[in-house]
This record gives C-alpha cells, structure tokens and sequence, in this order.
C-alpha cells in the first residue's frame, strides 16, 4: 500500500476511547495531544517515563501497569503502538486490524493502517503535514507554515485583532518577542513604538503600515503619556488595528497599566502581550543569573529614575541594602552613584560587585563590571549610557569560567 498516499482526516476523539499501548517516549511525546483532543486514553504498559507516570497520577490518562493482552483494543477507535518488543506489536497491530481500528505503529509505519502527521497549532488552525515516510521532511514542512502564519509572512485571511494591543517587545533583540506579539504586528494598520522597542521589526512592516515614534508626539498641553493615550484612542476608534510596541514588558515600569485604563474608559477593547523584561534577559545575556543555588535565593527589581534622596522616591533602599540577594536596576545609570552611595550607606558592604550592562541582546552590548564602591566613576569614566541594567550582588561573579588560550 505504500504507492497510495495516505487520506488526510481529523479525528474527533473527544469521549471515544484510545488505547496506547507502550509508555515510553513515545507515547510522552504523543499523549498531551490525545488528552487535549478529548479522547478516553488507556495505557498500557508495565513501566512508563516519569511525565507519562504524572498524567495517571492526575486522572489525565488510566494506566494498566501490565503488557499487551489480546482483547485491549476492545471497543476503542484509535490505537498508538510503541513497546519494544516486535512480537506484542505485531499482536496488536493484528488485533487492531482484526477489529478495524486505526492503528499507527512507531516501530513500523508500512505495517500500520494510520500514520500521526507533524502537527502544529496557530490561533485555532491545526497544520498537518504528511510526507509519506519522511517525518524529518513533515516536520520541516510543518514548520515554515506554523512560522509564517505565527509571523504574518504567510497569510491566511484571518479576522484582525480589533483595537489597541499592547505588546511587550522585550529586551531589544528582535527574536526574543513572543509569537503573538509578533503576529500582531504583522497585522497592524498602525504602530506606536517606544525607543526601547525592537526597532528592527519595524522595518519587517509592509508599507502601509503608519509607524509612529512615541517621543515625537506632539504633545501640546498634555502630558507626554496622555498625549500617547490619545493617539491610541484616536487611530482605534478610526477603526484601524493598533499595536502599542513597548521595550520589555508592559507592566514592568512601562506604564501599561495606565494605557489599559484610558482605552478602558473610552470604551476601546484590549489586548496585552507580556514580553521578557530586560530586568532578567539582559544579565543572562551576558552570563549573569539573577538567583543561583548558595548564591542568591531572591532577586528584586527597581526603577532607579529617581535618586535616593529625591522625595518622589517611592524605594526603600534602606531595606533594600539589608537584602542579601540580588539587586537589579533598571533607568538607573545617571543616579548610579548617589544609589550605591545609599546602599552602603545603610549597610551594603562596598566591595559588593556591580555589572553595568549597555543595550543587552543588541549588536551594541556591551558589560562594564565594578563594585558598590567605584561604580558611580567607573559608569562615567567608560561613559556608559542607557539603556542599561545594573545588576548588584554576588552572582555577578557567578559565571562560565573563560575557556582557557593556548
């Protein structure tokens, strides 16, 4: 039968009984699907790997702990093979037939009478791919569809988001936004970008697409955040898809909240997209983990825009210095110096070391190291300047010993 091709169908599973037979990696590899679609699964198999053994802990999946016997298949629409031993599969693979139950065989695809397609799953589409005896060609297939239609490059007729999407960029590298955020900006009739935005995926944008720069608004009487308000309601309500491009991740000292708010109360629907914040991103591209084990059981995240001594400050760095984990930094290279001023001041110790890391995950990364003590001149003697994250504690030092040179 292998000159026919095989039929394409979906199955609908959800309630019918499935047998698998086998609870190795296979079957780790197979079962979320099957359990998301619905179906009544019964494994059996004498061992299982540890993920399959926690889905029959859960009730996810009943689990026979025996092998094959005759009769398994008994009332069951689909059947997935994939022990070790030849002759069980055989006998299962009879009995399936026997019964006239679609069965696939990991160990045999001639000898099966289903194959499993490399599948993928995008915004509600399901791609299938099936390649005759080539999963390496399904797989690849399977993957340049699922990207294209996760990256808008493939179009597939779909309804736009409506309204105002507030997304999360991330650090500045343009492979580290999410999925979603990226095809929402395939979709986009309007882009309002902030500086600390992947600015490279705004030249992926079809020329249509109105690319505005959130530090040029005109801002007249308002304030420059209600005037970036504004111009999301106003292109909203115009009827366009609006993506709101922010650096990192909304919530994380990015004033998403405040964006929400005013498309709330004008009665403008929204969607928010997290991003990777820089505060965890930019010192792990440079080697520094912002907790380790006996280093560090506890990171924070401050906003250093301003100083210590400025009575806007809403940071206890009294507090903060009495921490022993890790201290990051974020908007906070100009105040830099009067902040560690502060933390020793209140009991850091000054040799404590400090990592200053300019535009993280871009070209132009770069890490200048120091401690409590010399930061202040040591950010100005190298003139480091934002963005940048300062990371304080001892897992600066925590690192991938360099590979020694001949």
């Amino acid at each position: 039968m292998a000159e026919y091709p095989a039929y394409p169908v979906g199955l609908r599973l959800a309630g019918r009984r499935v047998v698998v037979i086998g609870g190795g990696q296979v079957a780790q590899r197979r079962l979320p699907a099957l359990i998301a679609a619905g179906a009544d699964v019964l494994l059996v198999s004498p061992s299982a790997t540890p993920s399959v053994d926690a889905m029959a802990e859960t009730g996810e999946i009943r689990w026979e702990r025996r092998r094959y016997q005759d009769g398994d298949l008994d009332g069951a629409w689909y059947a997935l093979i994939a022990t070790r031993d030849r002759d069980a599969n055989d006998a299962a693979s009879a009995e399936a037939e026997a019964r006239r139950v679609w069965c696939v065989r990991a160990d045999d695809a001639e000898a099966a009478t289903a194959w499993t397609p490399a599948t993928g799953r995008v915004e509600g589409v399901t791609v299938a791919v099936l390649s005759g005896n080539d999963p390496r060609r399904s797989a690849a297939v399977r993957d340049a569809v699922v990207e294209g239609l996760r990256d808008g490059s493939l179009t597939a007729n779909r309804a736009r988001t409506p309204g105002v999407s507030l997304v999360g960029g991330g650090p500045g590298d343009p492979d580290l936004i999410t999925v979603r955020g990226r095809r929402l900006l395939a979709e986009a009739d309007v882009v309002i970008a902030d500086r600390l935005g992947p600015r490279d995926l705004l030249d992926e944008l079809p020329p249509h697409v109105e690319v505005i720069d959130a530090a040029k608004i005109p801002y007249g009487r308002y304030m420059a955040q209600e005037a970036i308000n504004n111009a999301l309601i106003e292109h909203a309500k115009a009827g366009k898809a609006v993506v709101r491009l922010k650096g990192g991740d909304p919530y994380v000292f990015g004033r998403g909240m405040e964006e929400l708010q005013a498309l709330a109360e004008a009665g403008i629907p929204c969607t928010v997209v997290p991003g990777i914040s820089s505060s965890i991103s930019v010192p792990g591209a440079v080697g520094i983990p912002v907790t380790h084990r006996g280093v560090a059981h506890e990171f924070t995240v401050v906003s250093g825009h301003v100083g210590p001594d400025d009575p806007r400050s809403l940071v206890d760095w009294a507090s903060l210095a009495k921490l022993t984990g890790t201290l990051v930094i974020l908007m906070g290279v100009d105040k830099i110096g009067l902040i560690a001023e502060a933390l020793v001041r209140h009991g850091r110790p000054a040799g404590t070391p400090v990592a200053v890391v300019q535009e993280g995950t871009t070209a132009a990364q770069r890490r200048v190291d120091a401690t409590l003590a010399t930061v202040g001149e040591t950010v100005r003697a190298q003139g480091v300047r934002p963005p940048a994250v300062i990371v304080i504690g001892e897992v600066v030092n925590v690192g991938v010993p360099a590979a020694p040179t001949a």
